[in-house]
């Protein structure tokens, strides 16, 4: 198969080690790996704004780019979700439609299309997991814990692969941590205080790394530790997923 690199520009501009992880972690696992320049923002900030009729550049330049490959793999939930609900074109609809059938965040690619049972990888850290609601809520990588239902994590599962990990168990596993993209913009105090509470969560069982699927949640939670001075750090699940 041939699978295109999507990579959100968050993580082009502040988190290029996410990127490069999740490159050279397909490509151990035998996918040949294609980089389409040209590439740029998917059109998220702007739809979740209010300003989606806006999108249509972006749109139409990921269609270009993207139209072709076997799968869109990107180490992103929420970028990926935004593709996969919000994509289209009035010139190319077909083509619009199947390059969205064809996206996929990395550990659900893993889990689902490539079906990782063993992983090469080594991490000896207390490692909590931070489940983002667009990859849990919109992308149905973990189970909610609201729900009667059998509890299920894709990049938990994942992540019990690792030799030497030590993964901790939270009070709120799936609570929300404030960014929300835009949101932590428009309503500054109450995301930061939804990002100290679930900081507070990881850190009182201690964790010497946050990990999750999506970069974005990890750099406002980073933000929160960095002003502390904690000692914890934030890690893309990619990275571990790569490490030695």
């Amino acid at each position: 198969m041939e699978v295109a690199l999507f990579v959100p520009c968050y993580v082009d501009q502040f988190y290029p080690g996410a990127a490069r992880a999740t490159l050279e972690l397909l490509e151990k696992l035998g996918v040949k790996v294609s980089y389409p320049e040209g590439q740029t923002c998917c059109g998220q900030p702007m739809a979740n704004s209010g300003y989606e009729h806006l999108t249509g550049g972006c749109n139409e330049n990921f269609i270009k780019r993207f139209q072709g490959y076997d799968y869109i793999v990107s180490p992103s939930g929420s970028c990926v979700l935004h593709i996969k609900d919000h994509l289209h074109s009035d010139q190319s609809p077909t083509i619009s439609n199947e390059v969205r059938e064809r996206v996929y965040e990395l550990t659900e690619f893993l889990t689902d299309i490539l079906k990782v049972t063993a992983l090469d990888a080594r991490f000896p850290h207390r490692v909590g997991v931070h489940q983002s609601c667009h990859g849990q809520r919109g992308l149905m990588l973990s189970q909610m814990s609201e729900l009667t239902a059998e509890p299920f994590s894709k990049p938990g599962k994942l992540l019990s692969m690792v030799k030497d990990i030590e993964l901790i168990e939270l009070d709120r596993k799936d609570e929300c941590c404030g960014f929300g993209g835009t949101f932590c913009v428009a309503e500054e105090a109450v995301s930061v205080k939804m990002g100290k509470d679930r900081v507070a969560d990881h850190l009182r069982h201690g964790a010497e790394f946050i990990t999750g699927a999506d970069m974005s949640c990890l750099m406002h939670m980073e933000g929160i530790l960095r002003r502390h001075k904690s000692a914890t750090k934030v890690i893309h699940i990619a990275e571990i997923l790569n490490s030695q």
